[in-house]
């Protein structure tokens, strides 16, 4: 890549990880940035290649600019990843709510543990969602957030497939199947959505 910008904006990109927007914001910011700062080198009569240089110098290296980009895109994903689990988990509860109500039918015991499981996984996400929000005007979020939402949304996406096992597995089938089907449907979606945003989250925790 012969544009030394470029060639900067695109090693930091694949040293950050992060939600693909917030992180497409962050490199276009600091590409900008960087144009900014040459051309007001090159308007003070610098030569264009010693003003590249001179932006590129004064904005530090790659090495040098990731821990504070990947602290700022933890913090996104973390509230990306608790916002995916709550929402996920709510619609899959209300869906399921409606279902079994309709059908008139008891859920199983192995289903309620494991809906109590998701439950409390997006308990934690909410409050997950208010410490990195409006609290950090107050108390800043705990470190280990972004580890604990990463493992809470990778066991929520375990216990929706598990949850729909359950319940093709102990219902009966015969006078439950649609609502079941559906259940089970909307669970497998919803654990490829979990399953990636927590696999995120946790590379960012481990990123800082």
């Amino acid at each position: 890549m012969s544009d030394p910008v470029e060639h900067y904006v695109a090693e930091l990109a694949a040293a950050l990880r992060g939600p693909a927007r917030a992180k497409s914001r962050m490199l276009d910011e600091i590409r900008d940035g960087l144009t900014e700062t040459i051309a007001a080198h090159s308007d003070h009569g610098v030569p264009h290649d010693h003003a590249v240089a001179r932006a590129l110098r004064e904005f530090g290296t790659v090495d040098e600019l990731v821990p504070s980009c990947q602290q700022e895109l933890t913090v996104a994903q973390t509230r990306h990843a608790a916002a995916t689990l709550v929402g996920v988990v709510g619609s899959l509860l209300a869906c399921g709510h409606v279902a079994w109500t309709v059908g008139g039918w008891q859920l199983p015991a192995a289903a309620q543990l494991l809906v109590g499981i998701a439950a409390l996984a997006a308990t934690l996400a909410a409050a997950a969602l208010a410490a990195t929000g409006v609290l950090t005007r107050w108390v800043p979020a705990p470190p280990g957030l972004p580890t604990l939402v990463g493992w809470a949304s990778s066991t929520a996406s375990v216990a929706m497939p598990c949850t729909a096992i359950a319940l093709s597995t102990t219902s009966p089938l015969d006078t439950t199947w649609p609502s079941t089907g559906l259940t089970a449907a909307v669970a497998v979606a919803a654990h490829v959505v979990l399953a990636a945003s927590a696999r995120t989250c946790r590379e960012c925790a481990r990123l800082g």
